[in-house]
């Protein structure tokens, strides 16, 4: 019996499998976008097939459709005796901060933010880190001396990648002009490329010839626009290269894929606390493939790789906006 069971709407989200037995085993829970984002939530995905794969074990799945199904889904999860619990997003948290004590024996691990219970995994990464790089070469990319950056939801967490951009990008020309958009303040940012695609337009206007999109679904109007027009993009989270081959300049690899597989391979074991993934533990990066490998010269993959070296140091320190709600670079 197939135990991965999707469960959509808020009926369905109370639905179990045919047998109704309790199956131990690992679950994840999506968040609003789905699974297929292209971005954050398929990079989740993709973790958890490649456990499928390696092991032929099964595991349930949940794709949100509305933020009050998020504390639903998390009970009938743990009742149904899945562990552990995986769930990405930071809007996870507050519905997990009420249902964690209630579950004990259960392990919850939540991507993207912090709740502070014994049985819970949070699990951060220093998104600043890896948006340092690939600003840093979006301004050794551009012609025009201007790039841009297309966000989802106007929170703390998009402005670190905002904020982290822009530091890398004024460290190799410090008289570049950085325009920021955020979509909007409501899940709903996600999941809006053709908002997306109207401020790349409007920062095109602007003079931005590259275009950072942290944005999920949204992004990839951002990406298509881009494309369409003749600049550069940035892609976001997953590898996003071959979207539109020679038009993305790279991706800022977010390695939720290797944050939700180890918590699936370890099991209900996994330590609980704060794990932050930076640079050092490749928890962020940027993709270099063949859908871009001319458009990295040897030259601009040398500056970054020193860079990503001399962070991992200490020797260079990227201010992290979410430490003060601050940016050492001015954003337009």
């Amino acid at each position: 019996m197939n135990m991965k069971t999707t469960l959509m709407g808020a009926a369905a989200a109370l639905a179990m499998t045919a047998t109704g037995a309790l199956a131990d085993g690992p679950a994840i829970i999506f968040d609003l976008g789905g699974k297929f984002d292209r971005s954050f939530n398929e990079a989740a995905f993709n973790g958890a097939e490649l456990w499928a794969s390696e092991t032929g074990g099964t595991y349930r799945e949940i794709e949100l459709t509305s933020d009050a199904q998020r504390e639903q889904a998390m009970r009938r999860l743990a009742e149904a005796g899945a562990n552990p619990v995986v769930m990405a997003g930071f809007s996870q948290a507050t519905a997990l901060s009420v249902v964690a004590p209630d579950y004990p024996d259960t392990t919850f691990v939540i991507i993207d933010g912090v709740v502070d219970a014994p049985n819970v995994r949070s699990v951060i990464f220093s998104e600043h880190e890896g948006s340092y790089l690939v600003g840093m070469l979006a301004a050794m990319a551009s012609e025009s001396g201007t790039v841009s950056f297309v966000g989802g939801m106007d929170i703390p967490l998009i402005s670190r990648f905002a904020c982290g951009y822009a530091q890398g990008a004024a460290a190799v020309n410090g008289d570049i002009t950085v325009i920021a958009n955020m979509t909007g303040t409501t899940g709903a940012a996600w999941n809006d490329p053709v908002r997306g695609g109207e401020l790349t337009r409007g920062q095109i206007a602007q003079g931005s010839d590259v275009v950072f999109a942290a944005a999920g679904g949204t992004g990839l109007g951002v990406l298509q626009v881009a494309a369409d027009e003749g600049i550069f993009s940035v892609g976001v989270d997953s590898n996003q290269n071959h979207l539109h081959p020679g038009s993305v300049l790279t991706s800022m690899l977010k390695r939720v894929d290797v944050a939700v597989h180890d918590a699936f391979t370890t099991g209900p074991e996994v330590a609980t606390g704060i794990h932050v993934f930076g640079l050092a533990e490749d928890g962020v990066g940027y993709a270099l493939d063949e859908n871009n490998a001319e458009l990295i010269t040897a030259e601009m993959q040398a500056a970054v790789d020193t860079a990503r070296a001399a962070i991992i140091a200490g020797d260079i320190m990227v201010h992290n906006f979410t430490d003060d709600g601050t940016c050492p670079v001015q954003m337009q």
